[in-house]
């Protein structure tokens, strides 16, 4: 679903980035069938940047509904967070590997680039599942509550896509 590139004179066109835009709208899809969060907020933004990054990068989307042996693929891709980011510098590094003439950038990837950025860039104040020690019945009177920690947003957005997925 890439767009096409013409070798022809005087046509300085727009390339218009419909893969990365079509991945944007299944992630959208699967994150509203799942009902896990308001649409307006950034844990959504996060998670929907996660799954579209995850389509994308797996080859893009496909046309009409996902197949069941798609959302496997997105299911098992988006299980453990640090393979996931080792998974995407990888391939986010092979896709930057010049193969269109030169002049000629490739607008899917710089959106997805773009995403990535956002998502390891922009940290996000969540609870810090690591403390969670005894039930609150046995913890000690002097706990202060609950604990929270800044985190990447693709820490936050993963786990969100990949129950949207489970839900889908």
């Amino acid at each position: 679903m890439r767009p096409e590139h013409h070798e022809e004179t005087g046509g300085d066109g727009l390339l218009v980035p419909m893969a990365w835009m079509y991945s944007e709208y299944i992630a959208d899809e699967v994150l509203v069938t799942g009902d896990l969060m308001e649409p307006t907020t950034l844990e959504y933004r996060a998670g929907r940047d996660a799954l579209a990054l995850t389509i994308f990068l797996s080859d893009g989307a496909v046309a009409d509904e996902l197949p069941v042996a798609r959302v496997d693929e997105l299911r098992l891709l988006t299980a453990y967070g640090a393979a996931w980011r080792r998974w995407v510098c990888a391939r986010l590094e092979a896709l930057q590997r010049p193969t269109a003439p030169a002049g000629c950038p490739d607008p899917d990837l710089a959106l997805a680039q773009a995403t990535w950025r956002w998502l390891e860039e922009t940290e996000m104040l969540a609870a810090d599942l690591d403390s969670i020690g005894p039930p609150p019945w046995e913890q000690a009177d002097d706990e202060e509550g609950e604990t929270q920690v800044w985190t990447p947003a693709w820490r936050l957005g993963l786990p969100l896509g990949h129950l949207a997925v489970h839900l889908y």
